[in-house]
C-alpha cells in the first residue's frame, strides 16, 4: 500500500513539474511577444543584406535570407502575402532564416501578388520598433530549376584551383560538376549547353599532362574530343556547336582600379559536327584580317551571331600599344543546316556607331531579345567597370530593319559581364561586380514581355553572410532546366584516360595552332573569370 502511494505521489509530482516548466515556456515566449500596441514605429525599411527590396522573384526560389542592419538585442520578421498562413520568425542575431517548407508554399499559394516583410527589432533594454513593411512581387513564371557556373580565386597568380558547379535554385543544395584536381590542375572552363539541357553539354579542359581537350556529353554518356574550344555556342538542333579558337593573354596596368585586363591577339570560329565527328571554319567566320569571337545561335538555327574586330596588328606575341583602340562589331551570318552551307555576312551593330566595343550577345529562347554587354574598349568585360548590359528588340528589328540598343536600368557602376536566359524567356542571370568590385556574384532579373528588366537579386544562401566572407567568384552562369548527372568522377577519367575523338582542323587562316597543351605553369595566361 505505501509502494502505490509513493508512485501514484511521483506521478503527481512529475505533472506538476512539466506544467510548471511548460508555463515558464510559454511565459518567457509571451514575454517577447512582438504586439502591434507595444512598438514604436519607424517610417522607413529596415536595412537588410543582400537587398531583398523591391524585387521581383521567382515562385520556386530558394528562401531569400538575410541579415537586417539595424541595431538590436532581438529581432522579428512577418513574411506575409494575400493568401497563406504568416510566417514569423524571432531571432537574437540579426540573421533571419526562413523555413524552406513554408516559404516555398507561400509563394506557390500567391504567384502574381505581392510578398511583405516586416521587421521589428527591439533595442537593448527598450521597447520593440516596427519599419515600414519591405514589399517585393512574386512573379507568376518559374525560373529554370539548375544553374551552372565556374568558382575561381581572382587572383591571377590562384588560377590552379577551380571547379564547375550547379545549384538547385529551389533549395540551397550545391554539387560539384567538375574542379581541376581530377586531371592534375589544368584549366577548365566554357562550359555550354544544347538549349538549356544539361543532357547536351561540352566543357573545355587544359592540361599540360592530359593536353587540350573538349568534353561532349550526350545522354549520360562522356566522350572527348581532340581539340580545344573556347566560346561555345551549340546550334538548337544539337547536331552542330561553334566555338572561338583564341590566342588570349593577360597583361597589367601599373595603376588603376582594375590592374588586370586581357586582349585576344588572334581568334576564328570553326563549328563541331558531331555526328561525322569533324571540325570545320568558313571563310566569313574565320578572316585573316579579322578577330571573331562569341558565337550564339538563334533559336530557330537559322543564324548565327557573333562579334568581330579588326586585326591591325602583325606581332600576334607583343601587346599592341594601341590596345584600347580595339573594338568589336556584332555582325551576323544565315546557315542552312541540312546543306551545310553559310549565307551573307550581315552588321547587326556596328562599334563605329556606338563607340564602345560589343561583346557575348544571347538570344532569349523565344527569339524576340537580344541582350548583350558593351564595354570601352576589348573582348572581355569583366576586367572594365564600363562594361554595361544592354538589349535589343529583335521583333521590332524585323519589322523596321533597324537594330536599336537599349541600356538597361540595372546595370551598376562595376563591371555586368556573362549572362543567360532561363528557357521561357523571363528570367536572366548575370555576373556582377557591384558589390565588391572584386568578386563577380550571380544576380536574377525578371524580363517582362515588354522587355523591361525589374530590380536584380543575388543569389540566395542559405547564410546570409555568405558573400561577406567568400572568396571565390561566380562566373559564366548559365540556367539549365535540370541537374548535370555525370559525374566529376566519371568526368575526371575521361579526361585522364579516354581515347580522344580525333578531329582534322582544315584551317588556312592565320590562326592559333589546336590542340596543342598549354605550357607547364601558364594555363592562367589564357584565363577568365
Amino acid at each position: 500500500m505505501r509502494q502505490e502511494y509513493k508512485s501514484k505521489r511521483t506521478r503527481i509530482l512529475v505533472v506538476v513539474a512539466v506544467a510548471m516548466i511548460a508555463c515558464t515556456l510559454v511565459f518567457l515566449l509571451r514575454k517577447d511577444k512582438v504586439t502591434i500596441d507595444q512598438v514604436n514605429l519607424i517610417d522607413r525599411p529596415a536595412r537588410i543584406l543582400p537587398d531583398y527590396s523591391g524585387i521581383v522573384i521567382p515562385p520556386n526560389i530558394a528562401p531569400l535570407n538575410f541579415s537586417i542592419r539595424e541595431n538590436g538585442a532581438y529581432y522579428c520578421v512577418r513574411i506575409y502575402s494575400k493568401q497563406s498562413k504568416t510566417i514569423e520568425i524571432f531571432s537574437k542575431t540579426p540573421k533571419i532564416t526562413i523555413p524552406e517548407d513554408r516559404w516555398h508554399v507561400l509563394l506557390d499559394e500567391n504567384r502574381g501578388e505581392e510578398l511583405f516583410f516586416l521587421v521589428f527589432v527591439k533595442a537593448e533594454g527598450g521597447e520593440w520598433v516596427r519599419f515600414s513593411p519591405i514589399i517585393n512581387n512574386i512573379a507568376n513564371e518559374e525560373i529554370d530549376r539548375y544553374f551552372v557556373y565556374r568558382k575561381i580565386y581572382p587572383a591571377y597568380g590562384a588560377w590552379n584551383k577551380m571547379g564547375i558547379y550547379q545549384r538547385d535554385l529551389y533549395h540551397f543544395d550545391e554539387s560539384l560538376v567538375l574542379n581541376n584536381d581530377y586531371f592534375g590542375g589544368g584549366c577548365l572552363n566554357c562550359h555550354s549547353f544544347c538549349a538549356n539541357n544539361p543532357d547536351k553539354m561540352l566543357i573545355g579542359t587544359r592540361s599540360s599532362k592530359y593536353g587540350s581537350s573538349a568534353l561532349l556529353v550526350e545522354d549520360g554518356k562522356a566522350h572527348k574530343i581532340g581539340t580545344k574550344f573556347g566560346y561555345t555556342s551549340w546550334h538548337p538542333s544539337g547536331r552542330l556547336a561553334t566555338y572561338s579558337i583564341n590566342q588570349v593573354n593577360m597583361f597589367f596596368h601599373t595603376a588603376n582600379t582594375e590592374v588586370r585586363d586581357v586582349i585576344d591577339l588572334d581568334s576564328l570560329l570553326a563549328y563541331y559536327l558531331v555526328d561525322r565527328k569533324i571540325v570545320k571554319t568558313a571563310p566569313d567566320i574565320s578572316k585573316k584580317d579579322r578577330l571573331e569571337t562569341y558565337p550564339t545561335w538563334s533559336p530557330d538555327g537559322r543564324y548565327l551571331y557573333f562579334c568581330s574586330a579588326p586585326l591591325t596588328w602583325t606581332d600576334r606575341k607583343v601587346i599592341p600599344a594601341d590596345y584600347k583602340k580595339n573594338k568589336y562589331d556584332l555582325v551576323r551570318i544565315s546557315y542552312d543546316i541540312d546543306k551545310d552551307e553559310w549565307g551573307k555576312l550581315e552588321n547587326v551593330l556596328l562599334s563605329r556607331d556606338t563607340g564602345l566595343s560589343i561583346l557575348l550577345p544571347r538570344i532569349s529562347p523565344d527569339g524576340r531579345w537580344l541582350l548583350f554587354c558593351m564595354s570601352d574598349y576589348g573582348c572581355f568585360p569583366v576586367y572594365q567597370r564600363s562594361s554595361d548590359l544592354y538589349i535589343i528588340d529583335l521583333e521590332k528589328s524585323r519589322q523596321t530593319g533597324q537594330y536599336e540598343p537599349r541600356k538597361l536600368n540595372i546595370n551598376s557602376n562595376e563591371s555586368e559581364s556573362w549572362h543567360s536566359f532561363s528557357t521561357n524567356s523571363r528570367w536572366i542571370v548575370f555576373s556582377s561586380k557591384r558589390d565588391s568590385g572584386a568578386f563577380t556574384r550571380p544576380y536574377f532579373c525578371y524580363i517582362d514581355e515588354k522587355g523591361k528588366a525589374y530590380k536584380p537579386f543575388l543569389l540566395p544562401q542559405e547564410d546570409p553572410d555568405h558573400y561577406n566572407t567568400y572568396l571565390r567568384t561566380y562566373s559564366v552562369p548559365e540556367l539549365i532546366n535540370g541537374p548535370v548527372r555525370v559525374t566529376g568522377e566519371k568526368l575526371g577519367r575521361v579526361v585522364r584516360s579516354s581515347p580522344e575523338i580525333l578531329c582534322d582542323m582544315p584551317i588556312t587562316t592565320a590562326t592559333p595552332k589546336v590542340a596543342v597543351p598549354a605550357a607547364q605553369g601558364e594555363p592562367w595566361m589564357t584565363e577568365r573569370e
